[in-house]
């Protein structure tokens, strides 16, 4: 009698599985890719606080581009469009990237959204839209050289993006390593990686040197900013709080080979926005400017990268006629603070100016500095791992140097006061610099 139990039990189990492998059996014969769901979601600031851009990838041709979105619900509606991307590579892997505007948002509010083609719809994701006006203190995270292999600061980003830290992010260029490897699945990869991060706080970005597959076409395609939503520039600035941010293409003076007027093109462009940023009725409401770009005018690793040689491409321009140079426009418009990446290491600079140190005093340095402040933060982690630097002959310039993986905090508190901090997450998240920059007057340094 035990045995026909346990025969009955074994028939009953063995019927179970069979159901199921049919089951599996027949879901796998499904075109899944007819119906992918929408992934690689990130969103971006548009020109205004009342607009937020949202862009995301499925694998199959999906049309009717569509966001929907509220307050508390989505009851509210926003249609975009979508473009075909074939990777550059051998596989010509492809993917459909769809992009929507959303618009009407109240300034400083928190929204929840979903997307995709109006009947298969992404999960529900949630930001808070830009606060309106001047008077505001944004909080920013900026690191650059982020890979999928090696993400190291990702999960604590993560978390620090669930408390709400952050008003937005700034990738400062070399994203996945790289977003066209292995046929563009790697980019797939990374952008799904750092949805829960970029998805829900605006993800500002600019190109870097990894970026540079097949003309920069995965960076241009993947990615929406404000002013060049078809990403046909890779340059562009934006308003946030008491600040003027303006993003560039430091690989336009590596790269001529995919156009030599690039330069020249992005620096007109430069120096009317430095113009515009300027004027005084400007400069009065947003009196912070600040850069960012991938590849840095100074640093003191230990390599042979563009910012150890003493006349830099990015900081004087074409080698001996001096053309299109940075650092001599940058101070005559009075940037205040400089961004970059690209050096795997966080490096501080004292206010430098043709490689002369400028403090504001011996004694407060960067209060009221005669000259912008420079970081470099591209230790958040990849493949490469760190750039060691030079340690017999550290530059005068050089204020703080860490090879720890970690990534940067900025907070522009007001009119007068930035601050800036350092995180190592090596240090389980331990703030390893920090400075406050004061400045009671900005303009042109003298």
């Amino acid at each position: 009698m035990k045995n026909v139990i346990l025969f009955q039990i074994f028939t009953v189990l063995l019927a179970l599985i069979n159901a199921w492998e049919i089951e599996n059996v027949l879901v796998s014969s499904i075109k899944v890719k007819d119906f992918k769901q929408p992934e690689q979601i990130h969103i971006s600031f548009g020109d205004v606080p009342t607009k937020m851009l949202v862009t995301w990838s499925t694998m199959n041709v999906t049309q009717n581009a569509t966001c929907l979105y509220g307050i508390q619900t989505t009851n509210m509606i926003a249609k975009g469009y979508t473009r075909k991307f074939v990777d550059g590579g051998p596989q010509q892997h492809t993917q459909f990237i769809h992009r929507v505007t959303l618009i009407n948002l109240k300034p400083g509010t928190r929204y929840v959204y979903s997307c995709g083609n109006g009947v298969l719809m992404s999960e529900q994701l949630t930001f808070v839209s830009m606060k309106d006006g001047s008077d505001w203190s944004p909080r920013i995270a900026l690191f650059g050289d982020l890979g999928f292999v090696n993400p190291q600061s990702v999960p604590r980003l993560i978390n620090e993006t669930k408390k709400g830290m952050y008003d937005a992010i700034f990738h400062v260029g070399d994203f996945g390593y790289d977003l066209d490897a292995q046929n563009g699945h790697i980019g797939d990869e990374f952008l799904n990686l750092v949805q829960p991060i970029a998805g829900q706080v605006p993800y500002m970005t600019c190109p870097g040197n990894h970026e540079s597959a097949y003309n920069f076409s995965n960076y241009k395609n993947r990615f929406t900013m404000p002013g060049d939503e078809d990403m046909d520039k890779m340059f562009y600035s934006f308003n946030i709080g008491p600040a003027h941010i303006i993003s560039i293409s430091t690989e336009y003076y590596f790269f001529w080979y995919y156009g030599i007027m690039q330069v020249p093109k992005q620096y007109e462009w430069l120096e009317n926005d430095l113009k515009e940023a300027a004027k005084p009725e400007n400069r009065a409401k947003r009196p912070w400017i600040i850069t960012m770009g991938h590849r840095p005018m100074y640093c003191s690793n230990n390599d042979k990268d563009d910012c150890t040689h003493h006349e830099s491409l990015i900081r004087v321009g074409v080698p001996y006629l001096h053309f299109f140079g940075l650092e001599k426009l940058f101070h005559q418009y009075g940037v205040d603070v400089m961004v970059w990446a690209h050096e795997h290491s966080y490096e501080r600079l004292w206010p430098v100016y043709d490689r002369k140190v400028m403090n504001g005093s011996r004694d407060e340095p960067y209060t009221n500095p005669k000259a912008p402040v420079h970081f470099v933060t591209g230790s958040a982690g990849c493949q490469e791992r760190h750039d060691p630097f030079k340690n017999q002959t550290i530059p005068e310039w050089s204020a703080v140097r860490s090879l720890d993986y970690g990534y940067s905090r900025m907070q522009i508190m007001n009119s007068s006061h930035l601050y800036w901090e350092q995180v190592s997450d090596d240090k389980d998240g331990a703030v390893i610099d920090k400075v406050m920059i004061i400045k009671d007057k900005h303009g042109p340094y003298q």
